[in-house]
């Protein structure tokens, strides 16, 4: 079955609360945000607290999911490297990229791994959708991507792509962490460390190098609107929880 007829919505079952909406107001160290995405992953699969999604930003740096391969680390000394449970390959975080991470429990959604990765990428289509981006699902590559015309094509003739934002999920007790990555402005030469979630045929770009200056708060605003679409309603977290 394709992603593309596996987007529909995934709702949480009525009566549920919104989800909590936080934003990281400084860059957030990897080691903190995953002990933090674990604190809050196994309170909400105990049911003491309300779905969250955290919007961060990261200093640069590299992770590696668990189908990493060493080889994909090209260099290995540029930056930290962290090993991470979330599916996929190398990756890389750093300021002027929106790090979304998504603590969903699909228990009160829909137990759909599948599902739930066509509903993230469906978040970030419907955002770059409202900055009249077109952005695509490719069934043999995880992630949304974008043609280039205005590049040269690829050896097989095809049409360049780059890749705009990288997925990468965990689920513990049918709670998912991690989440989407979307390059807002980032210095894309940082990636020039890694292959790329291990893909050598195409490029990586940013919504600044697709000739868009957006502010990041701006982008926060359309990824929220996106994901109430796909997920339901949202609440901003109070400073006291």
């Amino acid at each position: 079955m394709q992603r593309e007829n596996l987007s529909q919505t995934m709702f949480a079952a009525p009566g549920s609360s919104p989800v909590r909406w936080r934003i990281a107001p400084s860059l957030v160290d990897y080691p903190q945000a995953v002990e933090t995405m674990e604190r809050e992953a196994a309170a909400i699969a105990d049911g003491t607290a309300d779905e969250l999604v955290w919007l961060v930003e990261h200093p640069p740096l590299y992770t590696a999911g668990t189908s990493a391969n060493e080889t994909d680390l090209v260099m290995p000394g540029r930056f930290p490297v962290f090993a991470t449970g979330r599916g996929g390959e190398y990756t890389y975080h750093g300021p002027g990229q929106r790090v979304v991470y998504v603590m969903l429990d699909l228990k009160r959604r829909r137990q759909d791994v599948r599902g739930f990765v066509a509903a993230l990428e469906s978040v970030v289509i419907a955002t770059l959708d409202s900055m009249n981006i077109k952005g695509e699902r490719r069934e043999d590559r995880v992630g949304v991507w974008v043609r280039r015309p205005e590049k040269p094509p690829l050896i097989d003739g095809s049409m360049a792509e780059d890749k705009v934002a990288a997925i990468g999920i965990r689920l513990r007790r049918w709670v998912s962490f991690h989440g989407f990555s979307l390059n807002v402005d980032p210095d894309l030469d940082h990636f020039e460390g890694i292959v790329p979630c291990g893909i050598r045929d195409y490029g990586v770009t940013s919504l600044v190098d697709l000739g868009l200056p957006v502010m990041m708060s701006d982008v926060d605003i359309r990824i929220r609107d996106a994901f109430e679409t796909v997920f339901g309603p949202t609440r901003t977290e109070s400073l006291r929880e």
